[in-house]
């Protein structure tokens, strides 16, 4: 291989090796804490406090959150459970059907 052809892919591999990396989005979880802690939405263990009680033993499997509402995934009986609550509020807007 000639000095050229060495010296090139020397050269294309460090501008590979030295390209910027890409950021990750914002998590759900860091999203909705940030919100929390600005006043814009409800702590996430206040609004699982305020939906627990009306899920009539079905196993909480987690949270997502879209910037305005929480969405909190259950299951029972095989069947998955998704109840959308108002971040502000505490309010639920929404259940699906078991």
């Amino acid at each position: 291989m000639s000095l050229f052809r060495k010296s090139a892919l020397a050269a294309l591999c460090a501008g590979l090796l030295a390209s910027p990396a890409f950021a990750e989005p914002p998590r759900d979880a860091d999203r909705a804490f940030d919100a929390a802690r600005e006043g814009r939405a409800m702590p996430l263990p206040k609004i699982e406090r305020r939906v627990m009680p009306f899920m009539g033993g079905a196993d909480y499997l987690g949270p997502e959150f879209n910037g305005s509402t929480y969405r909190l995934k259950f299951v029972k009986d095989g069947r998955v459970i998704w109840v959308d609550v108002d971040a502000a509020t505490g309010r639920i807007k929404g259940k699906s059907r078991p």
